[in-house]
């Protein structure tokens, strides 16, 4: 029997969390194997999930950014558009950025091995390589990144061609003319926002009474009206029973209240499960919740000591900013480096249309902890910049103190809205106190003079 190759950190899965604890491997000094399933490095993030989808988002903006500028002309989008004709800088966007991994893995001296990993022992992995033959390699310390992949309810028989998934919804050659969606989550929110923006007839279906649950009701509210301004409808409260194709040109979804709703292809996102059935965890002594996820530590530290685990095999926040941070971390606890300040206040991002994004306290988690909490808003419709570029949809909304002096939160909803958000990030992780945003001058015009109006609108309350 072949003996095993030794290294000193194995990594399987070369998503945002892989790829750091790699990268963070390597730097340290330390002889790195990671382990990718697939031919290319960077996961579904690169190449099924948040870059293409990004994309077309773009895509879609700038179209429709173009007919608004362009008024003076008429312009249509033809019936027969091609999803391709819309992502026409995707294959160059994940190229771009496929090759920057690649480089930086290859510049740091990690091994890249690319097949199925499964566990042999506690400290031994089995590659499965896409050739067909076998590799096994041991390492003292493993970090196990695998990722997730969309869900697949029992009652909905997915064919990635009328009834797809997040992974398949891109393939589609033709832009439908109708589209419902299952799910009121992130992913649901974010494709159903995309495809009513470029005219498809989109229906969401959820059982929560709003999309984007765990968001602030302001913010939902928001999205709510600029999704239905474009076509768009939210039912909610709503369970499925059935959904079928019915051989010829339309997908039937049967509601639990005998509701009918037809269109031509269905997106059923209904939440992701974790990557974790080749990797035989039984023989490292794991054993994965109920949820189907990796349980862990505050150092993301399974069970077994010096196994740990990042990214959604461990569930929420799934964010890849977090997981790339998580992969890190893990690596430095594991070699015993100094991994800094313990992240707070971290940013959620959400790419729907409008965009939305929060850090900090909610209003009700700030009247739940202080008894109160005092609320600025601004709206984008009252910043000159809004108005210049066409973005009036749009709210921040600021949580203060009950006395209106520290600040707690913020949460926008517009474009931009995840890049302005690092602004109040930064005043929270400094206890920055509201009048700061009074006494100093932003750029005029800019959207960023919001955090100065809702400061203001504090301000005027603490008068009262």
């Amino acid at each position: 029997m072949t003996s095993p190759t030794p290294f000193d950190l194995i990594v399987i899965g070369s998503g945002p969390a892989g790829q750091k604890a790699a990268i963070q491997g390597a730097k340290a000094g330390k002889r790195v194997a990671l382990i990718e399933q697939t031919r290319e490095v960077g996961g579904a993030c690169v190449y099924q999930g948040t870059i293409p989808s990004k994309t077309l988002r773009e895509s879609a903006l700038q179209m429709v950014r173009f007919l608004q500028a362009t008024e003076v002309f008429e312009f249509r989008m033809r019936d027969d558009v091609k999803i391709t004709n819309l992502m026409t800088r995707l294959d160059r966007v994940v190229r771009a950025h496929g090759k920057f991994m690649k480089d930086q893995l290859t510049r740091n001296g990690i091994d890249c091995f690319h097949g199925r990993a499964g566990f042999v022992s506690d400290q031994e992995v089995r590659i499965q390589k896409i050739d067909g033959t076998s590799a096994l390699v041991t390492a003292p310390i493993i970090i196990v990144a695998t990722g997730s992949r969309p869900r697949v309810p029992d009652n909905i028989p997915i064919d990635h061609e009328h009834i797809l998934d997040s992974d398949s919804i891109l393939s589609l050659v033709y832009l439908p003319k109708s589209l419902t969606v299952l799910g009121g989550g992130v992913i649901a929110s974010e494709y159903a926002s995309i495809f009513a923006l470029l005219g498809v007839q989109v229906t969401m279906v959820d059982t929560a009474d709003r999309p984007l649950k765990f968001l602030d009701q302001e913010l939902t509210d928001e999205f709510c009206e600029a999704f239905e301004k474009t076509g768009g409808h939210y039912r909610g409260g709503q369970k499925i029973d059935t959904v079928q194709w019915d051989g010829c040109s339309k997908v039937t979804t049967v509601l639990e209240s005998g509701e009918t709703l037809e269109s031509e292809k269905v997106l059923v996102a209904l939440g992701r499960v974790s990557n974790l059935e080749h990797l035989n965890l039984k023989a490292t002594g794991i054993h994965p919740t109920t949820r189907g996820l990796i349980p862990v530590n505050n150092h993301c530290q399974t069970t077994v000591p010096h196994i740990y685990a990042v990214g959604d095999v461990i569930g929420p926040p799934s964010l890849a900013s977090c997981s790339m941070e998580q992969g890190r971390r893990a690596v430095c606890h594991a070699l015993g480096l100094n991994s800094g300040v313990a992240p707070e206040h971290i940013p959620m991002g959400i790419y729907t249309i409008p965009e939305m994004s929060s850090v900090g306290l909610s209003e009700q988690e700030a009247t739940a902890k202080y008894g109160g909490a005092t609320v600025g808003r601004a709206r984008f419709h009252e910043i000159a910049r809004g108005q210049i570029s066409g973005m009036t949809n749009g709210l921040l909304k600021m949580v203060a103190d009950p006395k209106g002096e520290q600040l707690l939160g913020i949460h926008i909803v517009g474009e931009g809205a995840t890049e302005l958000i690092h602004i109040g990030q930064m005043g929270l992780l400094h206890n920055m106190l509201i009048d700061r945003f009074i006494d100093n001058i932003f750029n005029f015009p800019t959207l960023a003079e919001a955090y100065r109006v809702a400061a203001l609108d504090i301000a005027k309350q603490r008068q009262h």
